[in-house]
């Protein structure tokens, strides 16, 4: 083989392999939350982060989004757990928490104190979030609705989130969409929740970095 023919083959070979660069992995988004966004009492595929993949995928989004979420889990519990279900891989984090808190009743600065904090830590390691609110039920009252409200607007400024106002809009007052205990998403409901808050999951994904 002669020099100019071996010059020829090595370029050749840089060009199709060891020269190539790697390919990008996939962007990970965590859907941290409790049973509203993990998928309670339905099949797979049907669950938040299953529909909500296949939906950015859809689009053309080389993205992947892991099941984070724990029923039940009201803010405290979900800061309790935050380091080890979002490790090192996750890109972005989609942060849906409160629900649980309300419906116990709690003292709104209990869950504006643990959204606070799970949103500090987040910052810290230069995560992007989206921050999913819920709204008070009407019969805690005016008072407790205006406090509770309120965390996530203020919250998501603070921080500098991408804010999605209500979770279940489009859902909460739709006996269609909701399973038979009125209160969690049924496959439609998460389809109908996907669709509305795609524009800012979209938002998200365009503050991750290279």
């Amino acid at each position: 083989m002669t020099i100019k023919s071996w010059l020829a083959a090595i370029s050749l070979l840089c060009a199709s392999t060891l020269c190539a660069p790697a390919l990008a992995a996939p962007i990970r988004i965590v859907a941290f939350g409790d049973s509203l966004s993990a998928g309670y009492q339905l099949g797979p595929g049907e669950g938040f982060a299953d529909q909500l993949q296949a939906a950015l995928r859809a689009k053309g989004h080389d993205v992947t989004v892991v099941n984070a979420s724990v029923s039940g889990d009201t803010t405290s519990a979900g800061l309790a757990r935050l380091d080890w279900s979002i490790d090192p891989t996750a890109n972005a984090v989609i942060v849906e928490l409160g629900a649980n808190d309300m419906l116990r009743g709690l003292d709104p600065t209990i869950p504006q104190k643990g959204l606070d904090t799970i949103l500090a830590r987040l910052k810290e390691r230069g995560l992007p979030v989206l921050l999913a609110g819920m709204q008070a039920a009407p019969n805690l009252g005016a008072d407790y609705a205006t406090k509770f409200n309120a965390i996530y607007p203020e919250l998501a400024e603070k921080y500098g989130a991408v804010l999605y106002p209500f979770f279940l809009d489009g859902v909460a007052a739709q006996p269609g969409l909701r399973l038979a205990d009125g209160m969690h998403p049924n496959a439609a409901g998460v389809a109908v929740i996907v669709a509305r808050i795609l524009p800012s999951v979209e938002q998200l994904i365009a503050q991750v970095k290279p």
